[in-house]
């Protein structure tokens, strides 16, 4: 009869909740196997055990076998229902609670506070961000997403019960406990998030519980360390701090955290907790909002209940109470199904035992806790209880989809709360001189790497302000990065009068972007924000925030966050400014874009085995797909002596990619301006061929390799000695003078007039034979020596100044030595026929060597981020950055196969794909793409129907160019093949 009755129960607790009421979330699928269950452990427990249920005690994994014992003791001896488990590492919390479970008799509860997933990952770093980001986000989808992969982390260590989420609506700036744990000030958006986060957790399998009930909010004490006191009426908790309970508990949320607070306006006992009070947790939670879950006190061992109790009793004899277990059966008293955090046990168990036996409690009321318990165990699946596995544990709470998750979260959380002039996103690179000052006690080296990533940055620091503003004056932009802790949400945040003091002489004397990586209240204390440009908030200085503020900055995202919380007068709760992504790089992970990090691992093995076999002292490899960079690895040293890794801010001689980055994008514009066509002729281009074998060849002929051009003749050859090889005098001096200043190397300048020689030379040179493709560099000698006398600039100055310092691409460059540290240039070649030393910060070419450095075929130095964004601009057909550089018809015209129908794959300028078996890629990659290749071992190849920008550089001339073997082994084109394994969407 009595399982008949419970059945009975829950039937009509589901017909309830069909008619709109609030649903017992407790019950499972399979309601009466639930309800036979639940029916037959309890029936079989004696009151000791049945009051053992009621009981979830704190576990630490990390705190040895004296601890594990005294818990073990609790369950085998007073049957304890639960653990909340604490600080730990995953494996010993998985060996701990197998070892644990296989104590008790019952399954036990799982609890754990998991708030923002697991802080046992093994970075020490929270999988998720704080709360107060997640109020910043628009997006509730991702919410729910963020609870559902939390919950998979709480299964995977057998954790049941998520403490999660907060739902206190943080209304006090002050407030030391709540903080950052809650999701902002405005009711509707805390209730929507708690919402979406509840629903994501619960359909994984985990139970939530929103805490902390009625409403931790609005107070400034600490409530582990005294009873804060909330001085609030009824009516106003009513219509604030419950109003999330209420759209929870229609939505199902499975437990209930009753607050540690003093509520004096709720009509109860000045002094008495509300986790202690009947009022709170039966007439309000239980009657007035229907609640039907679990329901847990907050920790028993806080400061407030002892004293509460001790101030009850009578007499003078009350300092010296001994109010265990009296806690406990108060809590009981008042309406909780569990007692979390007992102060005593084996004394809480006692005095509930004995109030049961005096009469004050019910075998009902007991059975009904219990039960409920029961039921959450059986709905979690404790009725078929298995071990955990340990094997795997850390790669299962460490996932990919986490970390993308992560950055997808702080993509649309980061806030823009000012931008005067619209000076975010930064554009006109060229016009911008940028400092980054970092203040506040935590780094924010990542920020500034990824800064950098975006155009010439430097890091400005000093001992006093004076010399600060001295040295800013040198700039035109200051961002200031406010780097506090990321260790835990309880973390210090204020600006401290000092660097208040900084901030605003900054500020008054330049243009500043101010980048918070801090809680908001960290902006209350300013008493102006008149000379600051622009304020960026982004909440959390993890290295995923740092990295994706950076790039917000920039506009390679866009920014979409609203402020969770109000900030002072300057700043309202929902204040933000959007502004959309201006389609320059942004970076991430390969998952961000459909590709796979696991298979991009095959691209370090190619990599490492290049490196290790010495076809290349070192290698940069760069993987774009979706405007996204999602690889960017180096791999090895400069040299063979292992003395410098290879570094992202090393550059390299690209060799022939010059022919792409220099010369044709130079040709592509006047090209655009009507000034030259691809059929204007080369004697039209330079009068000088006239009446030359050469004067009807078109530019389109040229770049195509497809008009009987010699492929390169060796200039310098001539200016060597016939018998010893070595530079003749007549033409080279060791040092630089009037006519010798054409700087070959540090120790070798040759004649200025030799570079006429060459041109000459060029001219007067016979055609081939046979019109059939031939790769040639001669065409982009003459488009350079065309270039240069058009606009009367040399070609170095003329590719700065249209497109490498718009671009940002402050790593392009020729002549390196001139802007670079030799440390951070790759050496080419020992080189024993020309210059006869190692070249080093040079170009390799013979021929771009012998034109200063400056040639239209080569003498580009570049590191592969630099590369990626001009292959990107070209891939989005002309345009980067919030620039058109190019009309899409420009580049298809370009990027066309004009004489495919000949046996020719060459576009204008550009390689393609080979048209038969072998060629200059994997031939498993579109017709559309194109790149190019370096003799110096480099590679930059686009397709724009995978969206992929694929970047190889390396130095495989060093020390000897001999065999080839980056090419023999197909190393860049068989890394290739693997990127494109590994597209999974």
């Amino acid at each position: 009869m009595q399982r008949i009755a419970f059945i009975i129960f829950l039937l009509f607790t589901s017909f309830c909740k069909a008619q709109n009421q609030t649903p017992n979330p407790l019950l499972a699928e399979d309601i009466e196997a639930q309800a036979k269950w639940v029916d037959s452990i309890y029936n079989t427990m004696s009151i000791q055990e049945r009051v053992g249920q009621l009981f979830m005690v704190q576990a630490f994994s990390n705190k040895g076998y004296k601890h594990e014992n005294e818990i073990s003791a609790l369950i085998t001896n007073y049957h304890i229902g639960g653990i909340i488990y604490s600080k730990g590492g995953p494996s010993r919390q998985i060996r701990m609670d197998n070892n644990l479970q296989s104590l008790a008799k019952v399954p036990l509860l799982i609890g754990m506070d998991a708030e923002w997933g697991l802080n046992m990952r093994l970075d020490s770093t929270y999988a998720f961000p704080w709360n107060m980001t997640l109020g910043a986000v628009s997006n509730n989808q991702l919410i729910e997403q963020t609870g559902y992969q939390i919950g998979e982390h709480c299964k995977r260590v057998g954790v049941h019960f998520n403490f999660a989420p907060v739902v206190d609506i943080n209304t006090n700036p002050k407030n030391p406990i709540i903080g950052n744990r809650s999701f902002g000030e405005d009711k509707i958006n805390v209730t929507e998030k708690a919402a979406a986060f509840m629903k994501g957790m619960q359909a994984a399998g985990v139970l939530a519980n929103a805490k902390h009930f009625p409403g931790h909010g609005d107070t400034d004490a600490d409530s582990h360390i005294t009873l804060p006191t909330v001085n609030f009426n009824k009516q106003r908790i009513d219509s604030i701090e419950l109003y999330p309970y209420r759209k929870l508990i229609k939505d199902g949320l499975s437990s209930v955290m009753v607050a540690h607070l003093n509520i004096p306006g709720l009509n109860i006992q000045n002094g008495l907790p509300t986790s202690l009070s009947k009022y709170v947790v039966t007439d309000i939670l239980k009657n007035e909002l229907g609640f039907k879950g679990l329901i847990f006190t907050d920790a028993l061992t806080m400061k407030g209940a002892a004293d509460f109790i001790k101030a009850s009793v009578d007499g003078a004899s009350s300092a010296s109470f001994d109010t265990s277990g009296e806690i406990d059966l108060m809590a009981f008293k008042a309406g909780n199904d569990v007692m979390l955090m007992s102060e005593n046990v084996p004394k809480g168990i006692e005095k509930i035992i004995g109030a049961i036996e005096k009469g004050e409690i019910t075998e009902e009321r007991l059975a009904h806790s219990v039960k409920k318990i029961l039921m959450a165990k059986y709905k979690v699946g404790l009725h078929n209880y298995k071990p955990l596995i340990e094997r795997g544990v850390h790669s299962d709470i460490n996932r990919i989809k986490d970390d993308v998750l992560y950055g997808r979260l702080l993509e649309e959380a980061i806030t823009v709360l000012k931008n005067k002039n619209d000076l975010l996103p930064l554009r006109d690179l060229e016009t911008k001189k940028i400092a980054y000052v970092s203040l506040g006690d935590d780094v924010g080296t990542t920020f500034y790497s990824e800064l950098k990533k975006y155009t010439k940055i430097h890091r400005v620091s000093a001992d006093n302000l004076g010399d600060l503003i001295e040295k800013l004056k040198n700039y035109n932009t200051v961002v200031v990065g406010f780097h506090k802790s990321n260790e835990n949400p309880w973390k210090s945040y204020k600006f401290s009068s000092k660097e208040l003091t900084w901030l605003y002489e900054i500020a008054r004397t330049n243009t500043v972007v101010l980048d918070v990586f801090a809680r908001p209240y960290a902006l209350m204390d300013f008493k102006t924000i008149e000379n600051i440009e622009s304020i960026v908030m982004s909440y959390q200085n993890s290295d995923i925030s740092q990295q994706k503020s950076a790039q917000l900055i920039f506009g390679a995202i866009g920014a979409k966050g609203k402020l969770p919380v109000s900030a002072g007068p300057d700043f309202n709760v929902g204040q933000g400014i959007s502004y959309n992504a201006l389609n320059n790089l942004s970076y991430g992970l390969p998952e961000d874009v459909g590709m796979s990090s696991e298979r991009l691992k095959k691209l370090d093995s190619i990599a490492n085995y290049a490196v290790n076999e010495q076809m290349t002292p070192g290698i940069q490899l760069l993987v774009a797909r979706k405007g996204k960079v999602i690889y960017n690895k180096n791999f090895g040293f400069h040299t063979y002596n292992k003395t410098n890794k290879v570094d992202f801010d090393d550059v390299y001689d690209v060799a022939s990619l010059t022919k792409i980055l220099a010369t044709l994008p130079l040709i592509m514009e006047l090209k655009e301006k009507n000034i030259i066509s691809l059929n204007t002729k080369l004697s039209k281009l330079l009068p000088e061929y006239k009446g030359t074998n050469k004067e009807n060849i078109t530019i389109k002929q040229m770049l195509s390799h497809y008009a009987r051009l010699k492929p390169w003749v060796p200039f310098y050859a001539k200016t060597l000695d016939t018998v010893t090889g070595k530079p003749l005098k007549k033409w080279y001096r060791n040092s630089k003078g009037k006519s010798y200043d054409v700087e070959v190397t540090d120790k070798l300048f040759m004649r200025n007039d030799y570079k006429d020689s060459i041109n000459q030379i060029i001219k007067d040179t016979d055609l081939l034979s046979t019109l059939r493709y031939r790769y040639s560099d001669l065409p982009y000698y003459i488009l350079k020596q065309y270039l240069e006398k058009y606009y009367n600039k040399g070609l170095d100055e003329l590719v700065q100044d249209h497109f490498y310092q718009s671009i940002g691409a402050n790593y392009t460059t020729y002549r390196p030595r001139e802007k670079f540290s030799l440390k951070d240039i790759v050496p080419t070649e020992i080189d024993e026929y020309f210059r006869y030393q190692k070249v080093h910060g040079y170009v390799h070419d013979m021929g771009a060597a012998m034109q200063d450095g400056v040639g239209g075929h080569a003498g580009v130095f570049s590191n592969a981020n630099d590369v990626a964004k001009l292959m990107q601009m070209y891939l989005q057909k002309g345009f980067y950055g919030g620039k058109r550089y190019f009309k899409t018809t420009t580049l298809e015209e370009f990027n066309k196969c004009h004489f495919c129908h000949k046996d020719n794959r060459r576009g204008v300028g550009f390689d393609k794909p080979q048209l038969g078996e072998e060629g200059p890629t994997c031939g498993c990659i579109s017709m559309t793409s194109f790149g190019h290749s370096g003799f110096t071992g480099t590679y930059a190849w686009a397709d724009p129907e995978e969206e992929i920008v694929y970047i190889f550089l390396a130095n495989r001339t060093y020390p000897k160019a001999g065999k080839n073997r980056l090419l023999r082994e197909n190393i860049r084109t068989e890394i290739q093949r693997l990127i494109y394994e590994a597209i999974i969407d």
